[in-house]
């Protein structure tokens, strides 16, 4: 399990955890800044020009996820409605999931490139 998914399960299993005000709260804010921090040193790979396309979307749709992490981490501490946070946070959590699939899509066909492809 890479340090994407670990913080992306956590974060899950957080937000089914039982909401106990201040508790769930920060152990739910705590669990996003996990995922902040995995998503944060994806960098470029450079190398294959046909796959730098996809590169660049997964990279603007990080930047979105981590302006998404950013702006919900006040809502998680603050809000009154907590349902509507963790509603908004479990689908949060289905976009990085998507995130996740297409980065490990991006180095499956990289190395299957390497490697000689199907033929």
């Amino acid at each position: 399990m890479t340090g994407l998914e670990h913080a992306i399960q956590g974060l899950r299993e957080a937000l089914d955890a039982p909401r106990r005000q201040h508790m769930w709260r920060w152990l739910v804010r705590h669990r996003m800044a996990a995922v902040k921090d995995a998503l944060a040193p994806e960098g470029t790979r450079g190398g294959d020009a046909w796959l730098a396309s996809r590169e660049l979307t997964l990279h603007r749709e990080r930047d979105s996820l981590i302006r998404r992490l950013t702006e919900l981490g006040p809502a998680v501490l603050e809000s009154d409605d907590v349902d509507t946070v963790r509603g908004e946070l479990t689908k949060l959590v289905g976009a990085l999931e998507r995130y996740r699939q297409r980065l490990n899509d991006l180095v499956y066909d990289s190395v299957s490139l390497e490697l000689g492809g199907s033929e």
